[in-house]
């Protein structure tokens, strides 16, 4: 699973460049709002639940949570944000999931079908991408942070699914109703983890050459810079090689 380790890595770079922009407040407040419509208390709204976890991984403050969710619940007015998924292919044929969250589908829709086009990529129908990943929760944990065979059995215990190693991490992967009890178990463990949240991995990888790599790396950042878009997911897997070649250029 080395491919998806990669992705991860530069999901969480994204993710402290993000902070720094501003632009992950903006994120996690829309989170927040969409999640508080099915319900404004935590404890029986999980998405609501990780909402908030995120809001206090980023610092947020606790009056900007609370009007987010009054937003939701229709307590206090706000935008009209419409949550849906886009879906294409990117260089080298590699399949692109996105997490929308907009107030405007249609000006949302052309920017992203833009990007496609521009960076050697293509839009798809609804559907004919989606099919090729699966909802898990997604905990990453250090290699330095704990042994194997403790992480191995307290995960399962926990009801993970399964326990994969990746050159510099481990990958604790659950069902979607199992992350938070697994995510509960480490943290009571004390078991940091760089990464956590319920996700999209890709069933199957496509490898890239240094070209096609170079290309989906450039596309899958500039959508990640989009402020409708609050999720991408790739299944492409770039080699360690690669990696470093981009690295040394960038």
């Amino acid at each position: 699973m080395g491919g998806h380790s990669h992705w991860s890595t530069i999901k969480r770079h994204k993710g402290a460049v993000d902070a720094k922009r501003g632009k992950i407040f903006t994120r996690v407040i829309r989170e927040i709002s969409i999640a508080a419509r099915s319900g404004g208390d935590p404890d029986g709204n999980p998405a609501l639940r990780q909402a908030i976890a995120k809001s206090k991984e980023v610092n947020m403050p606790a009056d900007t949570v609370k009007r987010a969710i009054q937003r939701g619940t229709g307590e206090l007015p706000g935008m009209e944000v419409e949550e849906f998924f886009l879906e294409g292919y990117g260089p080298g044929g590699t399949a692109i999931l996105l997490e929308v969250m907009t107030d405007n589908r249609n000006r949302t829709v052309a920017e992203v079908r833009s990007m496609f086009t521009k960076n050697n990529g293509n839009m798809a129908e609804a559907g004919a991408v989606a099919w090729q990943f699966e909802k898990k929760g997604l905990l990453i944990v250090e290699l330095d942070k704990v042994g194997e065979e403790q992480l191995f059995n307290l995960a399962l215990e926990a009801g993970a699914e399964d326990v994969k190693q990746s050159p510099s991490s481990f990958e604790v992967i659950t069902s979607p109703t199992e992350f938070e009890a697994v995510k509960a178990a480490l943290t009571t463990a004390e078991i940091p983890s760089s990464f956590a949240e319920v996700t999209f991995l890709p069933q199957n990888q496509i490898q890239l050459d240094e070209k096609a790599a170079e290309q989906a790396l450039k596309l899958v950042e500039i959508m990640d810079d989009h402020d409708d878009i609050q999720k991408v997911h790739a299944n492409f897997d770039i080699s360690d090689e690669i990696m470093e070649k981009l690295a040394a250029v960038g």
